[in-house]
């Protein structure tokens, strides 16, 4: 049973792919929803569904991703050259964001994008760059081959309708510039 916040909604938060169970991790190219559309919640995950369906700010939320671990080594599924995909459900900067392969944030992956070095965000810059990330990507389904482990965090390669998010922030003229340069 969804919140009696949820009645005043004009549409229902449903599940898209009924092949996908609620709790069921999504791997290796299936989808759990589409576009800004969520999935049929857990009630914890409601109100960072709600955001990211609608388009609110989750600056709040302090790396809400946590399918790899702090410490320790990277899940099977995150192994070098594998793929995964999902919606962004947050972007952190310019360069790193949370990918979706299930429905809790025990399912979300930290991906620091390979093929852009966006400013950090107390720098010159960084802030657009997060912006602009945010804009071509948040709640957008991406599809990412994993590179390596980085910290907390997925190296990848992600492509949004064939583009990858690098060429995407290169096309709008986000400047270049952060550590990894």
């Amino acid at each position: 049973m969804l919140p009696s916040s949820a009645s005043k909604l004009n549409s229902p938060i449903t599940l898209i792919n009924p092949a996908i169970q609620p709790g069921q991790i999504c791997r290796d190219g299936c989808s759990l929803w589409s576009g800004a559309t969520s999935f049929n919640g857990i009630a914890n995950n409601f109100a960072v569904t709600l955001a990211i369906a609608f388009g609110v700010s989750t600056a709040a939320l302090a790396d809400p991703c946590k399918a790899i671990p702090d410490k320790g080594s990277m899940p099977a599924f995150l192994r070098p050259g594998s793929t995964f995909s999902g919606p962004v459900t947050y972007v952190g900067d310019g360069d790193s964001l949370c990918v979706a392969v299930g429905p809790s944030q025990a399912d979300w992956v930290e991906v620091r994008v390979s093929d852009f070095y966006a400013p950090e965000l107390n720098a010159p810059g960084g802030q657009e760059a997060k912006a602009v990330l945010e804009r071509i990507a948040k709640g957008r389904r991406v599809e990412c081959r994993a590179l390596r482990k980085s910290y907390d965090r997925a190296v990848a390669r992600c492509v949004l309708q064939g583009r990858s998010l690098g060429d995407l922030m290169r096309a709008e003229e986000v400047r270049e510039g952060g550590n990894g340069r």
